[in-house]
């Protein structure tokens, strides 16, 4: 009966490390996937959330198309001021999103630590990561889109914004995972969660 007992023990808490790792995994996976995409749209694609012939419309970018040249101009601050954007919502709207990416990148050896220590508190400073990266990412795109949505039609966007797009959907599915995961540590470890540390 005893042998049966700690053998039940055993498979518990194979199983509680195994769901563990699934978890850490599967967080890891879904930061490389942000990291590759925030890469892409800001790197690759140089921050352009329109690239079109006739306009290129991104965080260092503002292009329009000249019909008297026959080519796209790229306009300087003073020339947007005239045009009634703000430089401030620009300039705010790019580090947002730039720090986010900053924030991608050290992200991963971040979670990988705290999965070495299998510290609670680490998963929950992670989880704090995670909704201020996707809350400086939203904000972010959102001034940046209302000093220039007179200039883009929803149909103008072209990969850079799609890649945003999805590192933001990405960025609320790694929340909904450590959620769940210290939703079943609790459980698992109900004593561990509500007790104190000893003195």
């Amino acid at each position: 009966m005893v042998s049966r007992e700690h053998a039940g023990i055993r498979m518990g808490l194979l199983q509680q490390r195994c769901t563990g790792h699934l978890f850490c995994a599967l967080t890891l996976l879904e930061a490389a996937g942000t990291l590759a995409l925030m890469f892409y749209a800001l790197l690759w694609e140089s921050g352009n959330l329109v690239d079109l012939p006739d306009k290129r419309i991104g965080f260092y970018n503002f292009c329009l198309w000249n019909e008297t040249a026959g080519k796209l101009q790229c306009l300087e601050f003073k020339h947007l001021q005239v045009m009634g954007i703000s430089l401030l919502g620009i300039v705010l709207g790019r580090i947002c999103v730039y720090t986010c990416l900053v924030f991608s990148i050290f992200y991963p050896i971040f979670v990988a630590h705290v999965k070495c220590t299998e510290e609670r508190k680490g998963w929950k400073v992670i989880l704090i990561i995670l909704i201020i990266k996707t809350t400086i990412l939203f904000g972010g795109v959102t001034m940046f889109l209302f000093q220039t949505s007179e200039w883009i039609h929803p149909s103008d966007f072209t990969g850079g914004f799609l890649a945003l797009l999805g590192t933001q959907a990405l960025l609320l599915l790694q929340i909904l995972t450590v959620t769940m995961y210290l939703i079943r540590d609790k459980h698992t470890h109900p004593c561990q969660s509500s007790r104190g540390p000893a003195h």
